[in-house]
């Protein structure tokens, strides 16, 4: 009897999990993009809905009604026509719809903060939260509202999928859109209801899930991110799968409470496994599986969004960026201790970004996991310092992290696009669940700077320094990254790695590669963070608070250069220490992630462009020039030869 209790105590988040499985399964089936920003949306639909009836006093039926029915459908359609319409029409890479959600994911926590700040609320249950006690069994009337919740929704669902001609309009777009219109089907249309029903479901998922837990930006919605499990274990194709899962998880997870060894370190352990089965299931569905059934083909970063030219850059554009940045990285040592003293984060995150570009932008591999990375550099680096030159400790910290990174890099082998996305932020929540969680792990870990580097003022100039050669040593790194064969061998794999390993690229052996020089310098990054701070803590490296919007930056400044990498740090630091908020620079940051369709290549396309225009006046006539058709010596083209070869150069 008291395992059919904690079953039905784990049917409410049971089914919870498979709602939200659903809603990502919708809007992916539907739309052919992964909504990594689900559990945001789930977020602030649970803020609205908080901000409405405990805030506003409306009730509970009529708040959920407002978010429901007229808020989260016109935030779908709104998503649809702004943010991912522009990315269809010019024919985006899955990873390029990928980015942007992340970016959505980024500007919604970056607009929670602003709005509703970091403290945790308890909004009203949209269900009555009583107990029943039917003989010896113990009833949660709220978990059988969630579960019919699913039932009922997931039938509809069903029927309107399977037995409407809108369920065909879906499967054809999601199929091939330009099939489907050309057989007259409204692929926008379709794609505005696919988006309005994903975020219906995220809306209701975090009301429903805000009433069980509690309500604050980064806590729900990485619960809702780790449901990611339930649409990988459905193979992004079945809804009764996810839904089995998403209950299953539900009742297993409860049914654990039975079996808690007596061992106090034994019953740790267990507890920590209990609380974190939603990212073991994730990590092991990922690790499993062979491939993953995409609806658009498995595409991985591609030219348009590392915005790579065909040719080298130029020595004056070259020259000029490295001057700028070199310019920028020591003008900190002629401010006050102060502000030195928060400048120096920028040299440490900026080895993260770097490391960030190697294994994306010169590879092409998405790395959502980079945080985990540098977390476990700063804590080797803090553990081997003990009794350790912490110069030997920095060395060991890094070695420690491209371990690690060779280890993941294998996964990396046969994956990419989505199913390398989800990958490493399996692993990214792994380590930050089960090491900097774990008290066994951080606690009485204490960080200290070289000890040639004093804590005062000329310590801090001294340190700042360090950074800095730390900070050339990676450039050195990512500039033989990218010369020679080497360099050539990355990017014809992030090109195409099909036609890359038909060359005779030993693809393999330079994915492995990559992520263990990544890690390595995301690891020393890490360490030099930690030392910055002057202690570890664990929620800098965690996957969502660090990870995504890292990676966001990146792609922003520019996925493809150091520079553009160091530009980011510089940003990121500077905004915040001037709202004096850690998070401020999330809603810049975001908008311009979500909105890549728009500008394509971020700030740092935008950058090139005007750097060019200015140090090469003759631009705008050399522009036109090319326009012109090529003029041979002894051929004189007639008016419609120059016309025609006019066209032929315009397709082209």
């Amino acid at each position: 009897m008291l395992a059919l209790n904690y079953a039905f105590a784990g049917l409410g988040l049971g089914a919870i999990a498979a709602l939200s499985g659903v809603g990502l399964l919708v809007t992916y089936r539907a739309t052919g993009v992964f909504n990594i920003a689900h559990g945001a949306i789930a977020m602030m639909a649970a803020y609205l809905f908080w901000q409405l009836t405990d805030e506003w006093g409306l009730p509970v039926w009529l708040a959920a009604l407002l978010v429901l029915a007229v808020i989260a459908p016109a935030f779908g359609v709104a998503l649809e026509r702004v943010v991912f319409r522009p990315l269809q029409r010019r024919h985006a890479s899955p990873a390029e719809s990928l980015v942007a959600t992340i970016g959505l994911l980024v500007l919604l926590l970056g607009v929670a903060f602003v709005v509703w700040g970091a403290q945790t609320r308890n909004p009203s249950s949209l269900f009555p939260q009583r107990v029943l006690h039917p003989g010896s069994l113990t009833l949660h009337v709220d978990a059988f509202a969630d579960l019919a919740v699913v039932i009922v929704g997931t039938g509809v669902l069903a029927v309107l999928l399977r037995r409407t001609a809108l369920g065909t309009q879906i499967r054809a777009v999601v199929d091939r859109r330009d099939l489907a219109e050309l057989a007259g089907v409204d692929a926008d249309r379709v794609a505005a209801i696919g988006w309005s029903i994903g975020c219906v479901f995220a809306a209701l998922t975090g009301i429903l899930l805000a009433a069980q837990l509690s309500l604050q930006p980064f806590n729900l919605t990485l619960v809702v991110l780790e449901t990611f499990a339930m649409p990988v274990i459905a193979d992004l194709t079945s809804i009764p799968i996810a839904i089995g899962a998403g209950i299953a998880l539900g009742v297993g997870q409860s049914q654990m409470n039975l079996w808690t060894p007596s061992d106090s370190q034994l019953a740790s352990i267990w507890g920590a496994l209990q609380s974190n089965l939603p990212v073991v299931l994730l990590l092991l569905a990922l690790l499993v599986r062979q491939r993953l059934s995409e609806a658009r083909g498995d595409a991985g970063v591609t030219t348009t969004l590392a915005q790579r030219r065909s040719a080298e850059p130029s020595v004056r554009r070259l020259t000029l960026q490295y001057t700028v940045a070199a310019v920028a990285m020591f003008l900190p040592l002629t401010l006050s201790d102060v502000h030195l003293r928060q400048a120096q984060e920028i040299p440490a995150l900026a080895l993260i970004f770097v490391s960030i570009v190697a294994v994306t932008g010169y590879s092409g591999q998405i790395s959502l996991g980079q945080a985990g990375y540098a977390g476990l550099g700063a804590l080797f680096f803090a553990k081997a310092s003990v009794g350790t030159p912490q110069l030997v400790a920095l060395l060991v910290a890094a070695l420690a992290a491209g371990a690690v990174g060779f280890l993941t890099g294998y996964p990396a082998i046969r994956r990419r696009g989505l199913f390398l996305a989800l990958t490493t932020f399996a692993v990214g929540a792994f380590v930050s669940r089960f090491v900097f969680a774990q008290p066994y792990f951080t606690s009485n870990v204490e960080v200290h700077r070289p000890s040639l580097f004093g804590l005062s003022l000329q310590g801090d100039r001294a340190f700042y320094m360090f950074e800095l050669a730390m900070l050339a040593i990676a450039f050195l790194v990512t500039y033989n990254l990218r010369a020679g064969a080497l360099g050539r061998s990355l990017i014809a794999i992030r090109d195409s790695e099909q036609g890359a390993r038909s060359v005779g690229v030993d693809a393999r052996a330079l994915k492995v590669l990559i992520f263990t020089v990544s890690a390595m310098l995301a690891g020393l990054g890490g360490a030099l963070l930690a030392q910055q701070a002057g202690s570890f803590e664990p929620s800098s490296f965690d996957p969502l608070e660090a990870s995504l919007p890292w990676f966001a930056v990146v792609i922003v400044f520019g996925a493809d250069s150091a520079v553009a990498a160091v530009v980011g740090a510089a940003f990121v630091v500077l905004v915040n220490g001037v709202t004096g908020q850690d998070n401020a620079y999330l809603v810049a940051v975001g908008l311009l992630a979500a909105f890549l369709g728009r500008l394509p290549g971020g700030a740092a396309e935008l950058a090139r462009r005007t750097v060019e225009w200015v140090l090469t006046p003759t631009a705008l006539m050399r522009h036109y020039a090319r326009r012109q058709p090529p003029a041979r010596p002894g051929i004189a083209l007639s008016p419609g030869g120059r016309a025609a070869l006019e066209r032929v150069r315009g397709r082209s």
